[in-house]
């Protein structure tokens, strides 16, 4: 069975999980020549007895339209992972979560499957697209952010807004002009 890419972009009320709530999750799955087949969306009630982060807070409070985005519908974290999970098992392909930055979105959505569903559809299979563009450009890792990289990757890609699905997309669209690039470079034409 081939993989399916699942970039996936939180939103959060602090930079803990489990001391902090995930607000809102959004995923787009991709196949490895960029074609998008589906998208998942949901927003999360906090979590008892996590205390939202008053740095965190203080930027949402900077970004009101994404704040009202993330508070619509909220659903009970548990029953927000089942239906992620379910989205998850009905698309084709072996699961790997994509992020940019992994180290952030995964420890979020790790936590939640684990506290609320007992294991993780994607194992421990999750790519940086960070570090997938550090391993093409020439650029120290740290100097490698959304803005320095190439506009050939950037074109018909969508505008960070912190929403969750938008970044999701946003994130999924970086990731596969990013490998097609790699494979070209690799000399590979499928």
């Amino acid at each position: 069975m081939s993989e399916i890419y699942i970039s996936t972009d939180v939103e959060t009320d602090g930079p803990a999980p489990g001391l902090n709530s995930m607000l809102s999750l959004g995923a787009a799955a991709f196949q490895i020549g960029g074609l998008m087949v589906d998208t998942f969306s949901i927003n999360f009630q906090q979590l008892e007895g996590a205390v939202p982060n008053p740095v965190t807070m203080k930027w949402w409070s900077t970004q009101p339209e994404a704040w009202e985005a993330c508070r619509q519908d909220q659903v009970e974290p548990g029953e927000a992972m089942r239906r992620y999970c379910a989205w998850i098992k009905k698309l084709s392909g072996r699961p790997v979560f994509v992020a940019y930055p992994v180290g952030f979105d995964f420890t979020f959505v790790y936590w939640y499957l684990m506290r609320f569903i007992g294991k993780s559809p994607f194992g421990f299979s999750a790519v940086d697209i960070k570090s997938l563009a550090f391993a093409i450009l020439d650029l120290e890792y740290r100097e490698i952010g959304k803005k320095t990289l190439p506009s050939r990757w950037k074109q018909n890609v969508r505008q960070h807004n912190h929403v969750a699905l938008d970044d999701a997309i946003e994130q999924g669209q970086f990731f596969c002009a990013i490998m097609q690039e790699a494979r070209q470079l690799r000399g590979v034409t499928s």
